[in-house]
């Protein structure tokens, strides 16, 4: 009954607000979720009425209980509205004309057998009117022989440069120190303000990764660039067509328009038909794009409803591209559906040329007005509140009982 009552009294403030301020009701739900959670305040309050005496047990419990709903309730609703929000708001696609004019590609290395591919790739798809290189990245561990191996890295890496010079573009070396490679890469790319990084398919994970992390999902985390992860099984000039896998709402993500321009060079630089598998709202988003761009690229749609059963496609061959546009967990295209889809990917389609795409979520251009500051992860940091306020409670009842 507390918790009921707490959570009605919220909403008639957070109603009161909106006729007041004249906000829509989306923004009233926000303003309800944000303002709905119980926690400090009033856990100061009634631990100072337990330790007086005042209140008993029941009270406590109660207020924990309290505590535990409002929170998830908040997390859950202010989720929610946040999403519908930056979903009814349209991004001006001039805005990322200067992001794209002016991009910066970084490539890092794990491995340099498998460089030549992942450099066509960039060069393939690299704005040739940008100023800015494609950076090689190579990651060396901090240790006695650092010196020694920036040498030798570097000089191994000069032919590259030369590769791209042949084909009348700009790259260059980058050498950074660092044990941990994802955490290079994540610092460096924020260093030269790159645009989109472009790294190799992961290996299989070995006991060690699975402890301290995959250095994949890593990069992924710490960095909010656009990021294609490539399995180039085959030369470029050997493939027929470009499939491209778009989820429901990957029109509304900041770095769409800047990973549709790619698969729009890259199918003209090859001359593929591309086919779009996504339902109808991304299909005339991407179709309202493409049609600035020059030479028109037409393309054919699949619709897709069930998710599911992506894999079951009948039609994709040995020598199509299949480019599947996934999401950071929180962003507004994320679907849990797809968490799994690049292992079956692998597993299915073992000799396909296979491209990843995680859409940056941020820009400098790409703001919605007055909700900024808001980050579409609220459900994470609200069950990570949950799990620290229970730590603490627990520890202050185990104090309790020790007096």
């Amino acid at each position: 009954m507390l918790s009921i009552v707490a959570i009605i009294g919220k909403w008639i403030a957070a109603f009161i607000t909106q006729k007041v301020l004249r906000y829509n009701a989306m923004q009233r739900r926000l303003i309800f979720g944000l303002s709905s959670s119980h926690a400090a305040a009033i856990l100061a309050v009634i631990l100072v009425g337990y330790n007086a005496k005042i209140l008993d047990d029941n009270i406590l419990n109660g207020t924990i209980i309290l505590i535990l709903i409002t929170c998830i309730v908040a997390s859950i609703v202010t989720e929610n509205a946040a999403k519908k929000i930056l979903i009814t708001e349209q991004q001006n696609p001039d805005d990322n004309k200067d992001e794209i004019l002016n991009e910066h590609i970084l490539l890092p290395i794990a491995n340099i057998t498998n460089i030549e591919h992942l450099l066509d790739f960039a060069l393939y798809i690299k704005n040739n009117k940008s100023p800015n290189p494609v950076s090689i990245l190579s990651c060396i561990p901090n240790d006695e022989n650092a010196e020694n191996n920036v040498l030798i890295t570097k000089g191994e890496l000069e032919r590259f440069v030369r590769q791209a010079s042949a084909r009348e573009k700009k790259a260059n070396i980058i050498i950074t120190l660092d044990h941990n490679p994802a955490s290079g890469i994540a610092r460096t790319s924020k260093e030269i303000m790159a645009d989109i990084i472009i790294i190799g398919w992961p290996r299989k994970q070995g006991m060690l990764d699975k402890i301290i992390g995959d250095k994949v999902e890593n990069i992924i985390n710490n960095t909010d660039k656009t990021i294609f992860i490539c399995q180039l099984n085959r030369p470029f000039v050997n493939h027929k067509r470009l499939i491209v896998i778009a989820p429901p709402h990957a029109e509304k993500e900041s770095g769409f328009i800047i990973w549709l321009s790619k698969i729009h060079t890259l199918a003209t630089e090859l001359n593929l038909p591309v086919i779009l598998y996504s339902n109808n709202i991304t299909s005339q988003a991407t179709a309202e794009i493409l049609k600035h761009k020059t030479p028109v690229l037409p393309f054919n749609t699949v619709y897709i409803d069930a998710w599911e059963d992506l894999l079951i496609a009948k039609d994709i061959r040995k020598d199509d591209i299949i480019v599947l546009t996934l999401a950071r967990k929180g962003s507004l295209s994320f679907m849990n559906q797809l968490e799994q889809i690049p292992d079956k990917l692998e597993k299915h389609y073992p000799v396909n040329t296979k491209i990843l795409i995680y859409p940056q979520r941020y820009s400098h251009h790409y703001k919605v007005s007055g909700y900024e500051g808001y980050a579409s992860g609220t459900i994470n940091k609200g069950i990570a509140t949950i799990q620290k306020l229970g730590k603490d409670i627990g520890s202050l009842l185990k104090s309790e009982k020790k007096k």
